[in-house]
């Protein structure tokens, strides 16, 4: 018995200092870190399509790599720019700024990554360009590879979407491209260059040669097609920049976006979900691939993530009688307006916009019109309360001594910004979500607390990285400083997230 016992005491010992002797040692480090985010992907859709994944892409994360299978989204609201940034930086809205796609900046509705100061490269079309991180108050990973190297590691990022390209690579990155719609041409702004490189140029020349993608035009976003296209600009951008070929490590940042307006149109279920997926599943071995050939297995990091799930559609949830249904924000506000001023005799609306669950009030007219403020915010408050299929209805000011239950009080002080996250926070029945103009009857949306929105994928896989998986529960924003452990620098200067476990 004894001898057992020992024998299992020391096979413990092995494999304990077999995978501390796989942890990289100072000095140690790859020659490239891929970050891959899926727009809109939920958790399950790992397990949905696995058997009919190839053993190249998805699969070669899973059973090569590393899952953490309970990673979560820990702030409110639950949307694409939050996502992007949350994960490169390894903090929350409450600290990076960046409160939402659209919010509001002392009183004017600003677009996150909006930037007048700068202008577009590499096509005509003005507006498409004038991008920059501008508003992101905080550090990402990719800025602190930088910091870390004197400036001589290479960050980029790519993506269909503006804010999926920008946020991830962050403040001094080397570029950031995405697509303009209109023209079928990856763009950046000046923020980074005066002019595209020769091999983004060749890249939108080969694009004006794809029939496709001219029958497509600005509805591109609803084909794999999209994913097609990132993964050759991805691919272009690692051989014309020579990413992972110098003596630092480089960092390539990949959005795949086009899954997020697929699932806007149809939703999480039926033919468009499942051939978005499985062909986005042919463009990760592909991109898997061109890394073993230009940088070498085992020479780089790859990460894969989501920025947030989404809803089933919620008439296909009734349809299995199931608890669901729309909860439609601006009619809400017509109706909302004229209580308002009923109770408090205003002139003028006090509301600026309400976004992502959030009404955004407009100080400065409430004070020129003689309003107590408090005051305005209790009688919407009092309004909202009433209206159907509402769990909660707080004063973001009152969040820590009202009665939310701990995990919405804590998301929702995470992903409140006071100049820049809105003044009262509604949070919906669980399956109900805001239907809008912009809403498709047979798509979804997302944006809440809910597991349907705020359960993501997170794999890791490549140099040093061992094969398992982690059932216990993990963050979004745990992702930066972990991959900032792997290298050995510092962590994103408003970091709040823990470096995880491999074991």
């Amino acid at each position: 018995m004894r001898k057992v016992f020992f024998v299992l005491c020391l096979f413990g010992v092995v494999l304990t200092t077999s995978a501390a002797n796989d942890r990289p040692q100072f000095g140690e480090k790859p020659k490239l870190v891929v970050g891959i985010v899926v727009d809109q992907m939920r958790w399950d859709y790992l397990s949905i399509y696995f058997n009919r994944y190839t053993r190249n892409g998805f699969r070669r994360m899973i059973d090569e790599g590393y899952s953490y299978d309970n990673c979560l989204i820990n702030y409110i609201p639950t949307v694409t720019a939050i996502g992007h940034t949350s994960a490169y930086t390894g903090t929350t809205p409450a600290f990076h700024g960046i409160c939402g796609n659209t919010f509001f900046i002392d009183g004017k509705r600003t677009y996150c990554c909006a930037d007048s100061t700068v202008q577009t490269v590499g096509t005509d079309n003005k507006r498409v360009g004038m991008m920059s991180p501008r508003n992101l108050l905080s550090t990402t990973i990719g800025d602190q590879l930088r910091l870390h190297t004197d400036f001589r590691s290479k960050v980029i990022g790519v993506s269909y979407k503006d804010r999926a390209a920008i946020f991830p690579a962050g403040h001094a990155a080397n570029a950031a491209y995405w697509l303009d719609l209109k023209n079928g041409q990856f763009v950046t702004s000046t923020y980074y260059m005066q002019e595209l490189p020769q091999w983004a140029k060749d890249v939108n020349r080969q694009m004006t040669q794809n029939k496709e993608l001219k029958r497509l035009g600005v509805d591109v976003g609803l084909s794999p097609l999209t994913g097609v296209l990132i993964t050759d600009m991805a691919i272009a951008a690692v051989k014309g920049e020579q990413l992972g070929k110098g003596e630092e490590t480089d960092m390539l940042c990949v959005s795949y976006s086009h899954t997020d307006v697929i699932g806007h149109k149809w939703s999480t279920r039926g033919e468009h979900t499942d051939e978005a997926y499985l062909e986005l599943d042919k463009e990760l071995a592909r991109l898997f691939n061109a890394l073993d050939e230009q940088v070498g297995k085992g020479n780089y990091i790859a990460f894969l993530t989501a920025d947030h799930g989404a809803a089933h559609n919620f008439q296909f949830m009734k349809d299995h009688q199931l608890h669901a249904g729309k909860w439609i924000s601006e009619d809400l506000r017509k109706d909302l307006d004229k209580y308002v001023v009923a109770k408090l005799g205003n002139t003028k609306p006090v509301i600026l916009g309400i976004l992502d669950y959030r009404f955004f009030l407009d100080k400065e007219g409430i004070r020129q019109q003689g309003l107590d403020y408090q005051r305005v915010k209790e009688v919407i408050v009092e309004y909202l309360q009433q209206s159907p299929h509402l769990s909660f209805v707080v004063d973001c000011e009152k969040m820590t001594t009202s009665s939310l239950p701990p995990v919405i009080r804590d998301r929702m002080l995470l992903g409140y910004n006071y100049h820049r996250g809105g003044e009262i926070f509604v949070v919906p029945e669980p399956g109900y979500y805001e239907f809008g103009p912009w809403s498709s009857p047979v798509g979804t949306t997302h944006g809440e607390w809910n597991p349907y929105d705020a359960h993501i994928p997170l794999l890791f896989y490549g140099w040093h990285i061992p094969h398992g998986s982690h059932a216990q529960e993990v963050h979004i924003t745990d992702i930066a400083p972990t991959v900032c452990s792997l290298l050995h620098i510092q962590q994103p200067n408003a970091c709040i997230g823990d470096i995880l476990p491999f074991d």
